[in-house]
């Protein structure tokens, strides 16, 4: 029945669900999986974060309806947060507001500035979200590439020229999620000049900028003189400070669409639960030596899996940024696909990955590994993928030997 409303009709089938439906099985069944397909941190947050948390918990005034907006210090702590880290100014009252998780305000800001049969430019493949959220929201979807090359901007130019009706939105995201490419301030000045002649908002998804590696910190759109009169940007605590499951993210920047995110939320929720928006403002104005730590760990278990896997015979570039490598299915194994080679690296390695195919059709023939297992973890999936690989005659490299992996 769910099928006949309008909304459910416009869905696909989330294609990521079937592998986490045999993970769960596998998992029910007494198997030990090495689950790399969701990015949900396996990294505890700050004590400091944990107990300002119980401790407002304990004030008997504390549990009563919260602001939808953000209270008042924690739109003034990420607003800090901008500064510090960006050097970008922001107004805690018109420029900031704070989410459920950046998924949620994505998702809402589509409802707020969408209407039915808008086309909107989002990135292929994606998150889920880029183009999910403005599809429930009636919007109609022209794909533009994630790889932020000239193609890039030639896609732009060809949609401005031949969609009708003229695309209102271009969503980015980077880091990207899911294949990891990283942009430089040029990229964003070149996209703020293009959305101001084209009348174009840009919304973009900065959910990874701390998990950069190598000494390169990502940039933001609103560095960009002039961004922020078309350009909002959506970070999140979730990977930062391994706060997942508290759902707290912001959009910042043009003030009519914090207006419009701030409105459409004041009627749907009345914000987050207030001991944890004060144990948000505590990570964002806390001791900031676990964001470093964290980064150091996800660079290591990144030249782990790189290594290992490679030395298994499944080649994977390394990412610059992000909790994921974008890994191309070994060549021998192609014909797959990446449902296919994602459920039968389930079935025969015991090791769960996101099929590339769930975040678009251009994501087909990849896969997307998350990094939240340990270093033993990670070279055991590569031990058990080096067998799967040799049972399908892929050649692995002679010198993987027993300690190999």
């Amino acid at each position: 029945m769910s099928d006949d409303f309008y909304r459910i009709r416009r869905l696909p089938p989330y294609v990521i669900a079937e592998v986490n439906a045999m993970r769960a099985e596998a998992r029910a069944g007494g198997e030990d999986i090495i689950d790399l397909g969701m990015g949900n941190p396996d990294l505890p947050p700050p004590p400091h974060v944990i107990e300002k948390l119980c401790e407002v918990a304990r004030k008997p005034d504390a549990h009563g309806y919260s602001a939808s907006k953000g209270i008042p210090g924690l739109r003034k702590a990420q607003s800090g947060y901008y500064k510090r880290r960006f050097g970008v100014d922001l107004n805690p009252d018109t420029e900031v507001v704070v989410t459920l998780g950046s998924k949620e305000g994505l998702a809402n800001l589509a409802q707020a500035i969408t209407a039915p049969g808008d086309v909107v430019l989002a990135p292929n493949p994606s998150y889920p979200i880029h183009t999910f959220g403005f599809i429930i929201a009636g919007a109609t979807i022209r794909s533009v590439p994630t790889t932020p090359d000239e193609h890039y901007f030639e896609a732009l130019e060809r949609a401005m020229a031949f969609t009708v009706p003229r695309p209102s939105v271009l969503v980015m995201g980077y880091p990207s999620n899911p294949t990891a490419e990283v942009v430089d301030l040029a990229f964003y000045e070149r996209v703020v000049a293009f959305a101001k002649e084209h009348k174009l908002w840009v919304l973009s998804d900065l959910a990874y900028s701390e998990l950069y590696y190598d000494g390169k910190p990502t940039p933001s759109i609103l560095q960009v003189p002039g961004a922020k009169d078309v350009a909002v940007e959506f970070t999140s605590l979730s990977k930062t400070y391994s706060m997942a499951g508290w759902r707290i993210g912001f959009a910042v920047g043009n003030p009519t669409l914090i207006a419009a995110l701030t409105r459409v939320k004041s009627y749907l929720d009345y914000g987050a639960f207030t001991p944890i928006q004060a144990a948000a403002v505590a990570a964002i104005n806390g001791p900031q030596d676990i964001v470093e730590q964290n980064r150091k760990l996800y660079q290591h278990r990144r030249d782990v899996l790189v290594e290992s896997f490679g030395r298994a015979g499944w080649d994977i570039p390394s990412p610059r940024a992000s909790m994921f490598a974008w890994a191309p299915l070994p060549p021998a194994l192609a014909h797959l696909g990446s449902l296919e080679f994602s459920k039968q690296l389930l079935t025969h390695a015991k090791v769960a990955v996101a099929p590339g195919v769930g975040y678009g059709e251009n994501g087909e023939g990849f896969v997307r590994i998350a990094m939240v297992e340990n270093e033993q973890r990670l070279r055991q999936a590569a031990r058990n993928v080096k067998k799967y690989l040799q049972s399908m005659g892929v050649n692995t490299p002679a010198s993987s030997g027993a300690r190999s992996a």
